[in-house]
């Protein structure tokens, strides 16, 4: 790869990134230096990394980086910072959308990132395949059984609205 490609790459390719890892984490600072990260382990391996298949390295990268900060992160664990609304409870229903975050919450990691990369940012099941290192059928069946917990948690939009 090319530093000129490496610049087309990040022009590309970072806004995606962005949205991809801000829909896992949540947090815009963190996302940014996932993002960041990201570009610097493409960098760093640049004379090994294929042009065409850049835009797959990159979100393998991003993915792996991404998953292995949240992995220390549930190790760590913070008991000073204790977030106030996770003790209260409310059964009105108050937006779709944050219905819709609160599901995708409750999803395991591998579920989450494939529905995320298929449903958001409009992946093939290929190219999930080759970011999560899955085969095209395990990304179905994993498409397939998160779309159902989704389904399952909100329940019927009648019940919603």
């Amino acid at each position: 790869m090319t530093v000129e490609e490496y610049n087309r790459c990040v022009d590309a390719h970072a806004d995606g990134l962005y949205r991809f890892m801000l829909k896992h984490v949540r947090d815009v600072e963190q996302a940014r230096d996932l993002v960041q990260e990201a570009f610097a382990k493409m960098w760093v391996k640049i004379s090994d990394v294929d042009g065409a298949k850049a835009k797959s390295y990159l979100f393998s990268t991003g993915y792996h980086t991404m998953i292995d900060q949240i992995r220390r992160a549930k190790k760590q664990g913070n008991f000073d910072e204790v977030d106030q609304k996770s003790l209260s409870h409310s059964d009105q229903y108050s937006d779709l959308n944050e219905l819709l975050h609160q599901a995708l919450e409750t999803l395991p990691e591998v579920q989450k990132s494939v529905v995320l990369l298929r449903d958001y940012e409009g992946y093939s099941y290929a190219e999930i395949g080759e970011i999560c290192n899955l085969s095209e059928a395990q990304v179905k069946v994993y498409i397939f059984r998160a779309r159902k917990a989704l389904k399952d948690y909100i329940g019927s939009v009648e019940n919603i609205v």
